[in-house]
């Protein structure tokens, strides 16, 4: 079965997310992150976080949550705030994916707030594609986003050659937790 197939099916249940980490189409990027250091993960994670939050500014130029979970993200990074600070902004960032009504937009608020979350765990990664090309099948819809999602797949691969080819270029304090 192939991936169309599959959000096919999940579209068909209902399901709101239309991408897996269980799904055959993932499993390359999960064995990619898997492979990856922590920081490159991070970086990589605050990039798209950064990409999303724009689109939805456009949208809703007044909201700030999504921006505030990426900052304090980065600011736990760097540790310059706790864990508990942050998860806090993120879980506020997911919140507001409860308060609108247009599906690509709640993928994307949770797009962030997974990108986000790889300050704690790059295990979290995987949850920016689960989201993120959710939110290209609600824009385009099926039958007009096979392209979209494949050159967005193949841009998450890119972002992690860049990261790991340029890491020792940022110039950013990393908290203690990030250097292990």
């Amino acid at each position: 079965m192939n991936w169309t197939d599959e959000v096919s099916e999940k579209l068909k249940k209902k399901n709101q997310v239309l991408f897996s980490k269980k799904s055959e189409y993932m499993q390359d990027l999960m064995m990619l992150f898997e492979t990856q250091n922590h920081r490159v993960m991070a970086l990589w994670a605050f990039d798209f976080a950064s990409e999303s939050i724009a689109k939805l500014e456009k949208k809703y130029p007044e909201e700030k949550r999504p921006r505030e979970a990426l900052k304090a993200a980065q600011d736990w990074a760097a540790g310059k705030i706790k864990m508990r600070s942050a998860q806090r902004k993120i879980l506020d960032c997911h919140a507001f994916a409860k308060e609108i009504d247009n599906k690509e937009d709640i993928a994307i608020c949770h797009s962030i707030g997974q990108a986000c979350a790889v300050v704690h765990t790059a295990g979290h990664a995987i949850g920016y594609p689960i989201y993120d090309l959710t939110s290209i099948v609600y824009k385009y819809g099926l039958e007009n986003c096979e392209n979209e999602v494949e050159e967005r797949k193949q841009e998450y691969i890119e972002k992690i050659i860049y990261w790991n080819e340029h890491l020792c270029d940022y110039q950013e304090r990393w908290a203690d937790f990030m250097l292990k």
